[in-house]
């Protein structure tokens, strides 16, 4: 049935176990000739039992060549991004969006495609993150631009400490694996292209039509807010902003996705209301063009494609008068995104895009009906808080495990600013529309900056009630998919209890209560040491089943440890440590912390791992001792190194550079 009415449910979950497949392994050309070539023999197979009723050779062939397909994406992509040499060079790239300001640098993304090594030119791949040293107030720099940069890349690192976002797997996905940091004499080379790219010239109009709404009196404060709304441009926005958005829930109206879509397209379709009966075709058509053309300003990217990919099937198949399956629609645009970037499964955009639409698309009709309202305005609020109950049921999971948090006022939240937020999109467009009507226009922009503001205060006053949010929580990817298929089946028993026997769900929720139990007894039998990477203090943790033993030099409570602690269910105790700490696990094994390491020291307590603190540790030449320890860990706070050059072992772990340290115990 799923195969008829869903049939890129069947396409993409092979494809996607494919791109998936890539993250362990990376096989080589052999590999897929030999695997390319038993497919299509299985498909030449399948042809004989084309007059069965089902073909399962043809179903194996198929799901066998969309893996092939997935790992053999995936793998090209991660291809085409080359491995740097540490060393100063010359690059040549292509400025890839609007500079970033931050606050001594200007942060940019550089597509290399050739560098110059012994006077020859080599093609190299993938982007380069670079913070150029702030020596102008505005850079003459815009995406397309060419440039030669001079530098030495530095491999992009995750800090490592357990249960924290992995930056580094991150920025790989987006095709970065390398940052450098440049002045004023490095970049030799700017020259601007004879034409440039789509998506590059999309991004200077969005810059000017930021320039646009400044111009029709925006203020400074509330431009960036402006931005990150209708153009999803988040660039202008301050830190505190940001923490606001998402302690209250509603960070999603800041990422041009679906709900400015629907948003546009509505408007634009009550605009047009006099276009009815044949005309219908041109209503339709004029909507998807404007719908296309915001897609082309807010920068073309994955989260608008996606619901103008969708939007526009959904609108083929009623004006071929077929009709259209939502979620298939929502399916085949993933399908042809994945297609173009594999690497885009992994981004957490498109995932909590995807699972709310599909969500709402499933049960929201259903919940809609199951309250109905006489008088419009409790109509227009249930409508409302029922979008935003679905939707958060299916991102949850998501947003647990990738996030560590939980905004818990969100209904109240959304019911309000959602709204506000939509006639702050539409009062954008209305500013655009009437631009070379100045009178008009200002009167425009100054209503627009009073629902900026409304917006903006509402959403600080629900991100400081009680509880606002749940921080330090998480699950594991396992925890995670069964608890989505556990809330999929679940919602769909309760909204419509013939559907679905209750058996499903209670054996995907006992699947998820049984994936966090093997996590925790795993956990209990196990135990580790961790040199926690963090900023500013040195933190030591010694974790003996549920119990952690932390040992650090400030009495502040630690982000990393705090986080640590709530995902994994643990106990935590803590002691304070000062110079020449010792930390005894057991009868044999002692652990060393101590920012003066000498001959004596080492000798009078015998310790199996030693761990410098401190910002400029000292280390005595010639310890004829440390050929014993089993690991020298230099703390986080080090910034001197002095004497570490002259130690002959090779079981030294910089935390700083290569991230926290973990060892069994």
């Amino acid at each position: 049935m799923l195969n008829k009415e869903i049939p890129f449910l069947r396409l993409g979950v092979p494809l996607c176990a494919g791109i998936i497949t890539g993250l362990w392994i990376s096989p080589g050309t052999l590999f897929f000739i030999v695997s390319a070539s038993i497919t299509i023999i299985l498909f030449c197979a399948s042809i004989r039992f084309n007059r069965y009723l089902t073909n399962i050779v043809y179903g194996i062939s198929l799901t066998l060549a969309l893996w092939l397909a997935g790992l053999f994406l995936y793998t090209q992509e991660k291809m085409r991004i080359s491995d740097l040499p540490p060393e100063e060079t010359i690059y040549k790239g292509i400025l890839e969006d609007i500079p970033e300001e931050k606050e001594n640098t200007w942060k940019m993304t550089v597509r290399l495609t050739s560098m110059l090594k012994n006077d020859s030119i080599i093609p190299v791949g993938g982007s380069l993150l670079v913070y150029h040293r702030k020596e102008l107030n505005r850079l003459s720099l815009l995406p397309g631009d060419e440039l030669t940069i001079n530098c030495m890349p530095e491999r992009i690192k995750s800090r490592g400490n357990p249960g924290e976002f992995d930056y580094a797997f991150y920025m790989e996905t987006q095709g970065i694996r390398y940052l450098a940091f440049t002045g004023s004499n490095d970049i030799s080379v700017h020259s601007k292209p004879d034409r440039r790219k789509i998506k590059y010239s999309s991004l200077i109009i969005r810059e000017k039509i930021i320039g646009m709404f400044s111009n029709r009196g925006v203020p400074e404060e509330r431009l960036g807010l402006v931005a990150a709304i209708t153009l999803g441009q988040k660039n202008m926005l301050d830190p505190e902003q940001k923490q606001y958005f998402m302690k209250a829930g509603v960070m999603h109206i800041m990422a041009v996705s679906g709900l400015h879509a629907v948003i546009l397209s509505l408007f634009i379709f009550r605009l047009l209301f006099f276009l009815k009966g044949r005309m219908n075709i041109v209503r339709v058509l004029i909507t998807l063009f404007i719908l296309w053309a915001f897609a082309f300003i807010t920068g073309l990217t994955p989260s608008v494609l996606r619901a103008t990919l969708m939007f526009s099937f959904l609108q083929a198949g009623k004006i071929m008068k077929r009709p259209v399956n939502g979620i298939n629609s929502v399916l085949a645009s993933a399908f042809v995104l994945i297609l173009i970037r594999p690497s885009v499964i992994f981004d957490a955009g498109f995932l909590l895009s995807y699972s709310a639409v599909i969500f709402i698309i499933s049960f929201y009709n259903d919940l809609y009906l199951k309250i109905t309202f006489r008088h419009k305005i409790p109509d227009l609020i249930w409508q409302s808080a029922a979008v935003t109950i679905i939707a958060q049921a299916g991102t949850l999971p998501l947003t647990v495990m990738l996030f560590n948090r939980f905004p818990v006022w969100f209904i109240i939240s959304n019911i309000i600013i959602v709204p506000l937020s939509s006639l702050v999109v539409i009062g954008g467009v209305l500013v655009l529309m009437t631009y070379p009507l100045p009178f008009l226009s200002k009167l425009l922009a100054w209503l627009l900056d009073l629902l900026t503001r409304l917006t903006e205060s509402l959403t600080e006053k629900a991100a400081s009630l009680p509880l606002s949010t749940i921080e330090n929580i998480g699950f594991s990817t396992t925890e995670c998919i069964f608890l989505s298929i556990t809330l999929f089946l679940l919602i769909r028993y309760m909204l419509e209890r013939k559907s679905i026997p209750v058996f499903y769900p209670l054996v995907f929720f006992l699947l998820f209560t049984s994936a966090g139990t093997v996590k925790v007894l795993s956990g209990r039998k196990s135990a580790e040491l961790i040199v926690y990477n963090t900023i500013g203090n040195t933190t030591i943790g010694v974790r003996s089943g549920s119990l952690l033993a932390c040992y650090s030099d400030t009495i502040i409570p630690v982000r990393e440890v705090e986080r640590h602690r709530a995902m994994m269910g643990l106990k935590e105790n803590t002691t304070n440590i000062s110079d020449n700490f010792c930390i005894s696990i057991n009868e044999r094994d002692h652990v060393l912390l101590t920012n003066h390491l000498t001959s004596s020291i080492l000798e009078k307590i015998s310790p199996e791992m030693v761990v410098l603190t401190g910002e400029r540790p000292i280390v005595e030449r010639n310890i004829s001792t440390m050929s014993k320890l089993k690991a020298l860990v230099v703390g986080p706070e080090v910034r001197k190194q002095y004497g570490l050059n002259a130690i002959q072992t090779d079981t030294v772990h910089f935390v700083k550079n290569s991230g926290a340290f973990r060892i069994r115990l």
